[in-house]
């Protein structure tokens, strides 16, 4: 069995709907092999994925890859992932299967609490977050890299508690699917849209709010032009 470093939070019809969306991705990941995959949900929400057959292993290492994988055990100075659990003003907390805290001087993201970066970056609860264990541990580099890259890039409103096909079909409601250039999959449950040139990230924010019951923060990006 593989922990995969993603969580599925909702209940009822929507934690259906996101768990056959699952599915559906790891059909995709690992069809060419030889191997039965289960999926199930743990107590704390992060998703198991049962694999029989000749090629588990393999099928273990792709969806590992592809997703992260909770582990039981931690080695100073290797890299896991995490999801962003909770914040304050002395650092972040994630959860990787255990409680990793991460203090402010260890996020690498530049001036400002916890907070003021959340918001500058767009971190809505749940994202899948990678870090190095340690002693504090801290945010590996090259997730330092992609939270600045987002804020060099095209902007971004960041949403949780949604698959991309909901986070799609609601663009489409509102009225902005011109808007935009493509959902990027961050996590099962947390997805980023990516503004086209011309688009206003609050903007956007404000018109899809209404449609989903779900966190959503703005990457305003450009901040190098």
């Amino acid at each position: 069995m593989v922990v995969l470093a993603t969580k599925c939070y909702v209940d009822g019809e929507a934690r259906e709907r996101a768990l056959k969306s699952l599915g559906s991705l790891i059909e995709n990941d690992i069809h060419q092999l030889s191997v039965e995959a289960e999926i199930g949900v743990r107590r704390d929400d992060f998703v198991t994925v049962t694999l029989t057959g000749d090629d588990a292993t393999a099928a273990r290492n792709v969806l590992g890859e592809r997703w992260g994988e909770i582990t039981d055990h931690f080695t100073e100075g290797e890299t896991y992932v995490g999801t962003l659990d909770s914040w304050d003003d002395e650092g972040i907390t994630l959860d990787a299967g255990e409680k990793i805290r991460v203090p402010a001087a260890e996020l690498g993201l530049g001036q400002g609490t916890p907070s003021q970066i959340r918001e500058r970056f767009g971190l809505v609860q749940h994202l899948p977050m990678t870090f190095v264990y340690g002693d504090p541990s801290r945010l590996a580099d090259e997730e330092v890299d992609r939270l600045y890259d987002w804020s060099r890039g095209r902007g971004r409103v960041n949403v949780n508690s949604a698959t991309r096909g909901e986070v799609r079909a609601t663009v489409n409601r509102a009225g902005h699917a011109q808007d935009i250039v493509t959902v990027e999959r961050l996590g099962l449950l947390e997805q980023s849209i990516i503004t086209g040139e011309g688009t206003d990230p609050p903007g956007l924010l404000a018109a899809i709010g209404e449609y989903l019951p779900s966190e959503l923060r703005c990457v305003i990006g450009g901040e190098d032009d």
